[in-house]
């Protein structure tokens, strides 16, 4: 019993496997076909017409749910399995359809004219008699449109032209539609005639670019499948056409000149969509003349004409990207009769069938953006930025040769004001849109500078699903041309000038917020090279915050430090880099979690909406709010820090634990890294107290104190002013007594290949900031 079952189970479980491999795309296709007709009886196949057609197709999903062909309303018909017939009176298509001879299943299958133009060919006695044979046969259809001259002559000589050329359509044994494999070549029974098979994906089998409209319809001594047009000999390859025909000289002029009409005279299954003569001469002819001047662009050029795949136009029911030569893709679709490449209806002739592939004639070149100056690949949306550099005098100075990066705004970022701007002003800001060099979207990493040449530097900052320049992030869409590339950006480009500290300051509405910084001692964080993002509270922020309030809240250092830190955060981070409608959690540098995420284009800072956002600093950027931010989860122990919190603070409930306290956050988050070059200044360790400084000279010279492990650096730049760095630990008497020993310490020339006892050399000392 066990045995049984297992037997039983395995044939159950493989067979549906074994016969899905077996199948091909035309078989599945029809099983989708039953499926969807198994309401209508067995052995129904459901269809789709497109109106106003005669045409069917056995439908994929996809346009089976759309409802439409080629972008044609299709109707739904019910029809007989092939290979099945109805009875009358009964239900669905419970019959299987005779099987005859081949000249007899021709009538079976709708193909009279075939079978008529084979009786008095005298074909007849062969399709008879035995033999296992494939007949393509043309429905009456396609006899009606075939050239009224190619018919007249058939029928003129039926003996020998219509003999020959339904021999044309025979394959001396039988294939099946799942025999019919893709790029397959059958010989015809006429001459060794080659017919050219091919099987799409979308079930569609074609044999010399015409469609089987009804296949393996079975006979005793072979097969019929009924096919949508009447097929002629074919012999020449596509370079032969392209030689032969008057109206491609222009291509082929080109295609001589780029080296690659000899590809096309190699075997292969090439699909050629051919820009006539005419298309040629309506380009621009300064554009041409480029084009053809540069081996590498006109080679290009040909090459984005060809895919390396034989696409017939009757396998083309829906809009799909194929890949051409040159590297990139075109767009290949259908608008009802007419195919388009690009979403354009330009081809004037379909399937000129060669040994090698087919040919499409087209009435426009298509222009690869590899083949076009950088200038010339922004698009639509685009327009305003590239107008204004031909206005402006930038287009002409991007030389052929050179190597560019264009960061290119959308035309809605270029808003009137800026427009009609000075024009001197306007060209600047489009300089800082230009890099000298060729960058393309998978070079740029987070922390990269690009330098424009309007002379300034440009940050790159990488996030999840955005890469942001300054404070303008990319949209879809960069391209890479003759000489560089291009990148889309949502806004106009902000280049940093100023710190943070000296935005604030420089800012009225920032004024109480900077001085509670003031007294915080965070200047220098604010003031130094760095990378931060910092949340800022407009003086709207502090309504009813009396001078008395403020006083408080000085006092208690610890709390206001980890009130203002709670708005700083390590990081830059742009509001349009975050990734829309998802939420982003960033540690503060209180140590408390912000919660960040997009709406709308509006950036909401636990859930507090910023009233502007991305102002680009050299040390960060700044994003604005109207209201003070505050940890949620931190409690309060104070009475009186509790009121003057509440007064300020009403979107959210501050937590009271009596007695509970700030904790202290030290500066040892924001610090100076030591990058050590060729030559050391003298150092001098003393005890606690400070008893002598040698100041050095030496290109920019610096000096050193170490103080119980404590080390202290300055920087002379050029010139008499000397600067200093703050000694945070120690009193306001050692502090001066610092400055005073900077001003008065000796002054000593070093060599520098100084060498230290030991032969070490000395080195310089530099500072460098996070």
């Amino acid at each position: 019993m066990k045995i049984f079952f297992l037997f039983t189970f395995s044939t159950f479980f493989w067979s549906p496997f074994e016969q899905a491999a077996a199948s091909v795309h035309y078989d599945k296709i029809l099983t989708h076909s039953r499926i969807r007709a198994r309401d209508q009886g067995q052995n129904v196949c459901a269809l789709q017409q497109v109106m106003g057609t005669k045409k069917k197709y056995f439908s994929t999903c996809r346009n089976w749910y759309q409802g439409a062909i080629c972008g044609k309303k299709a109707t739904v018909l019910y029809e007989c399995c092939p290979g099945y017939m109805k009875m009358d009176g009964m239900r669905g298509c419970p019959a299987v359809a005779p099987i005859d001879h081949v000249y007899g299943t021709l009538g079976i299958v709708g193909a009279t004219s075939t079978q008529h133009y084979s009786d008095i060919s005298k074909l007849r006695g062969e399709l008879e008699g035995r033999g296992s044979f494939t007949f393509f046969a043309p429905s009456s259809e396609a006899w009606e449109q075939l050239n009224s001259e190619i018919h007249r002559n058939l029928i003129d000589n039926v003996n020998i032209e219509l003999y020959s050329a339904l021999h044309h359509h025979m394959v001396n044994k039988r294939m099946l539609t799942k025999d019919l494999k893709n790029g397959m070549t059958l010989v015809s029974m006429y001459n060794d005639q080659k017919l050219l098979i091919n099987h799409y994906p979308n079930g569609v089998v074609t044999v010399n670019c015409a469609r089987v409209i009804y296949g393996n319809q079975i006979a005793t001594n072979g097969v019929v499948h009924v096919i949508d047009r009447v097929l002629t000999a074919v012999g020449n390859t596509i370079q032969d056409f392209i030689e032969v025909e008057d109206d491609l000289s222009s291509l082929r002029a080109a295609a001589i000149t780029s080296d690659v009409l000899d590809i096309l005279g190699k075997p292969g299954h090439y699909t050629l969509f051919a820009p006539t003569n005419e298309a040629f001469e309506r380009l621009p002819r300064g554009l041409l003349e480029r084009i053809m001047g540069d081996k590498v662009a006109s080679e290009a050029l040909v090459k984005f004409h060809i895919l390396n795949t034989l696409q017939c136009s009757e396998a083309i029911t829906g809009g799909a990207a194929y890949e051409t030569l040159e590297g990139n893709t075109v767009e290949v679709g259908c608008d009802g009769e007419s195919l388009t490449v690009n979403g354009v209806k330009m081809v004037k002739r379909k399937d000129i069938v060669t040994s090698n592939g087919v040919i499409h004639l087209i009435d426009e070149v298509l222009i690869p953006d590899s083949a076009k100056q950088v200038t010339e690949l922004g698009g639509a949306q685009q327009t305003t930025f590239t107008d204004l550099m031909i206005q402006l005098g930038l287009a002409s100075s991007l030389r052929p040769e050179g190597q560019y990066t264009l960061l290119v705004p959308l035309n809605g970022a270029f808003s009137d004001d800026t427009l009609r701007m000075d024009q001197r002003r306007l060209k600047t800001i489009l300089q800082n849109h230009i890099i000298n060099v060729k960058v393309g979207l998978n070079e740029l990493y987070n922390g990269q500078e690009l330098e424009t040449i309007g002379g300034k530097l440009l940050r790159v900052f990488l996030y999840r699903t955005a890469v942001c320049i300054e404070n303008s992030c990319m949209v879809r869409g960069s391209k890479e041309g003759r000489n560089g590339f291009i990148h889309i950006l949502r806004q106009i480009i902000n280049p940093a000038e100023k710190t943070l500290h000296e935005m604030l300051r420089n800012d009225k509405r920032f004024s109480v917020f900077l001085s509670l910084v003031k007294a915080a001692d965070l200047d220098d964080v604010l003031s130094q090279p760095g990378k931060w993002t910092l949340f800022v509270p407009t003086n709207d922020a502090f309504k009813g915050l009396t001078d008395d309030d403020k006083d408080i809240l000085i006092r208690d250092k610890n709390a206001l430090r980890n009130i203002l830190l709670y708005h700083l955060t390590q990081g830059v981070f742009i509001g349009s880099g975050f990734e829309p409608g998802v939420t982003n959690i960033l540690k503060t540098i209180q140590g408390g979690k912000l919660y960040l995420k997009t709406v709308n284009d509006t950036l909401l800072i636990n859930e507090l909406k910023s009233r502007e956002s991305d102002l680009m600093a050299t040390n960060g950027v700044i994003h604005v709010i109207d209201k003070l931010l505050y940890p949620a989860d931190l409690p309060v122990g104070n009475d009186q820090l509790l009121t003057i919190l509440k007064k300020l603070i009403k979107y959210i409930q501050i937590k009271f634990v009596r007695g509970s306290a700030f904790k202290e956050i030290p500066l040892t988050f924001y610090k100076i890294n030591i990058i050590e070059s060729n030559v050391q200044p003298i150092i001098r360790k003393e005890d606690p107290s400070i008893t002598q400084l040698t100041k050095l000279i030496e290109g920019e010279p610096e000096f050193k104190i170490v103080r119980e492990g404590e080390t202290i650096t300055k920087v002379i730049h050029g010139g008499p002013e000397i600067k200093y760095t703050r000694i945070t630990a120690g009193g306001s008497d050692n502090e001066e007594k610092l400055k005073k020993l900077l001003e008065d310490a000796p002054v000593r020339k070093e060599q520098p290949t100084r060498r230290t006892q030991g032969g070490t050399a000395r080195r310089r000392t530099r500072l460098a900031y996070p």
